[in-house]
């Protein structure tokens, strides 16, 4: 016996395969963690900075080239964080990019401002009129294309300047990022287009409220001073109005100097820095040796990149931040 239309109808749909949601690929966990809210269930992102990697001196493995060939979308921050992506993801992607520092929009710092204040001031306009140069083949590239700890006494001669790429720890960014992943999913998408806009609009409003939650916690440690292992924090003093860290390391992550740690020791005995923090996955000897003989107490280490979670996913954004807060606080609170 033959079955019915509709029989044949069902068992037709059963047969078909199931959905493949678009391929995507990020850089750093917070990054992914703002796609796999955006996507929910539809899919999972793969993050190709491993657990405990540096964002800017990480080397790609032949399994992060295939997901890249693979990848329907890559989100990254860009080349100013990982210049190791910069190269490969233009000669290995053939799907989209949405590199998150050029998005509409977006809260920018130089590592030159130097302080909180005009910050929160910065849009898109901003970005795309700071004088940096994208061209992927730059110089830049190479000189990371090697463990940090190579770069020695060089630190003290590099040109710190230019965009702070470390633009996540402003939540305030989250926004438009969550926006610019959903349009792009969309693309790739449409038919889920209306999921992806529902889950990106309700991950906003739970960073927004874990924003003012932040913010009243952090309130009473305004005026502290601390160190942190390399100047990536900018957008969180910023932010969160906390005075300027002072940091043994540039934003690049590089091995500082002798002559730097010296200096830095000035300016630990000058301002009386209450807590220095290390940071994983970094030398921690070189926080200690800075602050050694000075009453500035060792806090927890911090996580700025996500690369402590062990499972990025949905969530961990916040984790981040959170984290980074909790770590500050029970230091500072001391006090």
């Amino acid at each position: 016996m033959r079955p019915s239309a509709s029989i044949a109808a069902i068992l037709s749909l059963a047969a078909a395969p199931a959905f493949a949601a678009p391929q995507v690929v990020a850089d750093i966990v917070p990054t992914g963690a703002l796609v796999q809210e955006v996507m929910g269930d539809l899919g999972e992102v793969r993050v190709l900075l491993p657990q405990g990697a540096s964002a800017h001196h990480y080397q790609m493995r032949p399994s992060d080239a295939q997901a890249l060939q693979g990848a329907d979308l890559v989100v990254w921050m860009g080349p100013e964080l990982t210049p190791w992506l910069a190269r490969a993801s233009d000669s290995l992607t053939r799907g989209a990019q949405l590199p998150l520092l050029q998005v509409q929009g977006v809260t920018l710092r130089d590592y030159t401002d130097g302080g909180a204040e005009g910050h929160e001031d910065h849009g898109h306009a901003d970005a795309a009129d700071h004088d940096h140069d994208h061209d992927h083949d730059h110089d830049h590239d190479h000189d990371h294309d090697h463990d940090h700890e190579d770069h020695g006494d060089s630190h003290d001669g590099h040109d710190h300047s230019g965009t702070d790429p470390h633009a996540w720890l402003n939540p305030t960014n989250a926004g438009p990022w969550l926006q610019a992943i959903a349009d792009s999913l969309a693309q790739q998408d449409p038919e889920n287009a209306a999921t992806y806009q529902a889950n990106a609009d309700a991950a906003a409003t739970r960073i927004a409220a874990l924003d003012t939650e932040l913010r009243a916690r952090l309130a009473p440690h305004a005026e502290a001073k601390f160190v942190v292992f390399h100047d990536a924090y900018g957008y969180f003093t910023d932010h969160f109005g906390l005075q300027p860290a002072l940091a043994v390391s540039l934003g690049d992550a590089s091995t500082p100097s002798a002559a730097r740690i010296d200096q830095l020791r000035g300016q630990i005995a000058e301002t009386g820095a209450a807590c220095a923090f290390p940071e994983y996955a970094h030398d921690g000897a070189l926080i200690e040796t800075a602050i050694e003989g000075s009453d500035t107490r060792l806090g927890g280490e911090l996580s700025p990149e996500g690369s402590a979670l062990s499972s990025p996913g949905a969530g961990q954004y916040e984790a981040v931040l959170t984290g980074m807060a909790d770590t500050i606080i029970d230091c500072l609170a001391q006090d």
